[in-house]
């Protein structure tokens, strides 16, 4: 338990000596110092893409992949011939129950109370 600790502080300690050291190297804007010090190179060796290649190599890659993977796959059967079958049987429903109708009931109720039905 106490190793993991010290393996935790002991590369931040590590890179916080070695910044100056790696500081006090620094050459500056005189010889030797970093790029974007220097001119820029004559026009013939700029970078001008140069993608092409790349791209050819990996199409012809994926081209020769399909290749190789077409080759090792099984070969292809066709499918088998449609079977002959039966038709399937009608189907019956049974049949709906009897509907017996009768009249309905008849209610007598007594006549409505005479009332004033006005204002």
């Amino acid at each position: 338990m106490r190793v993991r600790p010290v393996l935790l502080v002991a590369p931040i300690v590590a890179m916080m000596l070695a910044a100056p050291a790696a500081q006090a190297q620094w050459g500056g804007p005189g010889w030797g110092g970093p790029h974007y010090y220097r001119p820029p190179p004559p026009p013939h060796y700029y970078h001008r893409g140069g993608n092409g290649a790349a791209i050819a190599g990996a199409i012809i890659g994926l081209g020769v992949g399909a290749a190789i993977a077409g080759a090792m796959a099984p070969p292809v059967y066709a499918a088998p011939p449609p079977v002959v079958v039966a038709p399937p049987p009608a189907v019956v429903y049974a049949p709906p129950p009897r509907v017996i109708y009768a009249p309905p009931p008849v209610v007598y109720a007594p006549p409505p109370p005479p009332a004033y039905y006005g204002w």
